[in-house]
């Protein structure tokens, strides 16, 4: 695989970091340009990002010394790029209209915003879920009218957790409905506990949009491609509560679920044990090696121990078990800002690039 030249647009926000330290040493991605809002712009990232540094790892020593961009200056941005990242902090609209920009001007986009996830012939991948919705981008190239341009996009992090456990399950015994509640991560809002005290020995039951986004989302996931656009499936019916808790990272889901033919605890183990996608098949550099982990201790996954799973790549699964009213109920773990955000985006960004939509 060659060396891709890649830009962070909205690289001084959490997502924006976590895009720049996972830059650091990958082997196919380097890191040629920091972009921002002009008020940071003409600064060093270091002097940008002040002491708002909120990775657990240093601030990189190359992205340090970086002149940050005017993220509105599309052409100064693309012309030193192959692709971005795109993790800004604006309006839905604004956003929309700057993907749009980056792609007509031949700079394709990995977005981690939720601007552009419903848009018809925009893929939105999970890719051990749905690679193949990126065939949709010659679609939305005609659209468009570029040669390389794009956007592309990943999901909400709340449901990274739980529909990459209901996917295996969907095929033999058909998932007829879902109810979940998650309880999210403060990095999830781009916060600390230095920056929302609040949050300490708190717990909010509402978090904007959210909701919306469980429960839609994943329909789009396991859509189909149509004369050029994605459409979003039927079923299952979800229904959904995000609760944000005083947790640093790491999203955690309580999942009820109903199938059209029940299987065996037995069965849903072994199709959880043995599933693999894609990105496993492709070994993509950001790919976790085993996708699924299941933990036969009563007390797992917790945020705390378990988020960090094959690099935060992982999703971990535990306390199976029949239910009363729904056919079982599963806790699920992902952490938010690495498979959820940033580390997603950068493992969709893998799978392009190995079928050749980044040339």
């Amino acid at each position: 695989m060659r060396e891709y030249k890649v830009g962070v647009v909205g690289a001084t926000g959490m997502v924006g970091q976590r895009f720049v330290s996972l830059l650091e040493n990958h082997p196919w991605f380097r890191l040629t340009v920091v972009a921002a809002s002009p008020r940071s712009a003409g600064k060093t990232y270091r002097e940008a990002i002040g002491d708002r540094w909120a990775m657990p790892t240093p601030m990189p020593k190359a992205a340090a010394d970086m002149v940050v961009l005017n993220a509105s200056d599309v052409q100064a941005v693309a012309q030193q790029v192959d692709f971005v990242f795109c993790a800004v902090d604006m309006k839905k609209e604004e956003i929309k209209a700057l993907e749009d920009a980056y792609a007509k001007a031949e700079c394709p986009v990995v977005s981690n915003n939720s601007a552009h996830r419903f848009t018809e012939d925009v893929p939105m991948v999970v890719p051990e879920i749905n690679p193949q919705h990126i065939e949709v981008i010659a679609s939305q190239r005609k659209r468009l009218g570029t040669k390389r341009g794009f956007v592309a996009v990943k999901s909400n992090c709340s449901l990274q957790s739980y529909v990459p456990a209901l996917h295996p399950l969907m095929e033999d015994f058909g998932v007829s409905k879902c109810l979940v509640c998650t309880y999210q991560a403060i990095s999830g809002a781009g916060k600390t506990f230095e920056t929302w005290p609040e949050m300490v020995d708190n717990c909010i039951p509402f978090i904007g949009g959210e909701e919306e986004k469980s429960e839609q989302e994943p329909l789009k996931l396991w859509g189909h491609i149509e004369n050029g656009k994605i459409v979003s499936a039927q079923s299952p019916a979800i229904t959904a509560q995000c609760l944000r808790v005083p947790v640093s990272d790491g999203h955690t889901a309580a999942v009820f679920v109903s199938f059209d033919k029940k299987p065996t605890k037995e069965q849903i183990l072994e199709k959880w044990a043995n599933f693999s996608g894609e990105a496993q098949a492709l070994q993509l550099p950001s790919a976790p090696k085993q996708f699924l982990h299941y933990f036969e201790e009563e007390n797992r996954p917790q945020a705390k121990l378990d988020r960090n799973l094959e690099n935060g790549m992982a999703i971990s699964i535990g306390r199976l078990r029949e239910d009363t009213q729904y056919d079982y109920k599963f806790v699920c773990l992902s952490h938010n800002t690495l498979r959820g955000a940033a580390g997603g985006a950068v493992l969709l960004a893998e799978l392009l690039a190995a079928k050749g939509y980044l040339e």
